[in-house]
């Protein structure tokens, strides 16, 4: 397995990320893994600083699987050509340009296979709802919800003003060491990220929702604090996604809304990879 750090072109945008190759890969790969990360974070989220068994990239390639963690607009090595971001709309079309300069270059077998943390979920979602060239197979995401829960709704555009406090849960969740390896994660919200002039996020969910033409997984952590995740609220929520051929809600015990840098990781991320193999039987 090898894991090297990549740079795609998305037009005249420059992004960068991670790239986890198999180590004796069988031909073509039969998917490719796009991991992409959340609100204040980068690509390295899902390399499981404190703790590598739970890196996402390393379980992945180790099961034959390639994956891409992709810094979004204004994250990542590359986020000075881009400081101040972009809103959620040209960032799927930007996301769309990347992953067709990485087609050019590498055999992508099916498609790609997005597997997103909480705002990364909401691009996931949007690009899912612009893929009309039908380059994505699927959708696997995770802290993301459609209503706010009341303790989130004064900051859910950003991580200022103590929103952090929500990200984590009870500490023991957590392998030793991640709270210092989170700081070197850790990103100021671009300005065109914080400041979107699109519409709120839970009308936006319901416009985009009916055009995502994939199956879908959508996980909440025991202890998400962002979301309202009663089983009323989550049933809603998926009843959205009517185009969707295959549309699960799971739960994920013992984790906080990060769920990969967290003990959970590695039974989330194998859930996720089985939810690959079923969209790839489809």
């Amino acid at each position: 397995m090898r894991i090297e750090e990549i740079t795609l072109r998305a037009g005249a945008l420059p992004v960068s990320g991670l790239y986890a190759r198999p180590a004796h890969p069988a031909g073509a790969p039969r998917a490719v893994v796009v991991a992409v990360h959340g609100l204040g974070m980068q690509a390295r989220y899902f390399h499981a600083p404190a703790h590598r068994d739970l890196s996402l990239l390393t379980l992945a390639a180790r099961l034959g699987h390639p994956v891409l963690a992709l810094d979004r607009p204004g994250y990542g090595r590359l986020a000075a050509h881009l400081p101040d971001g972009q809103p959620l709309a040209a960032q799927s079309q930007t996301l769309h340009l990347a992953l067709a300069a990485f087609a050019r270059e590498h055999p992508t077998g099916a498609g790609f296979f997005l597997v997103a943390h909480s705002y990364g979920g909401k691009l996931a979602l949007h690009a899912a709802a612009d893929d009309t060239d039908h380059t994505l197979i699927g959708l696997d995401i995770n802290g993301l919800g459609e209503q706010y829960a009341p303790a989130a709704r004064h900051f859910p555009a950003t991580l200022g003003g103590g929103a952090a406090g929500l990200n984590w849960g009870p500490l023991g969740l957590y392998p030793p060491g991640t709270f210092r390896a989170a700081r070197d994660l850790m990103a100021a919200t671009p300005h065109r990220e914080e400041h979107d002039p699109g519409p709120p996020w839970p009308l936006r969910y319901r416009q985009l929702a009916p055009r995502v033409r994939v199956p879908v997984r959508l996980t909440f952590a025991e202890h998400e604090q962002w979301w309202h995740t009663d089983d009323a609220s989550l049933t809603a929520m998926a009843a959205r996604l009517t185009a969707s051929p295959r549309v699960r809600v799971d739960r994920q015990d013992a984790a906080g809304h990060n769920i990969s840098l967290g003990w959970a990781a590695r039974p989330y991320h194998l859930r996720a990879l089985a939810f690959l193999e079923e969209c790839l039987h489809r």
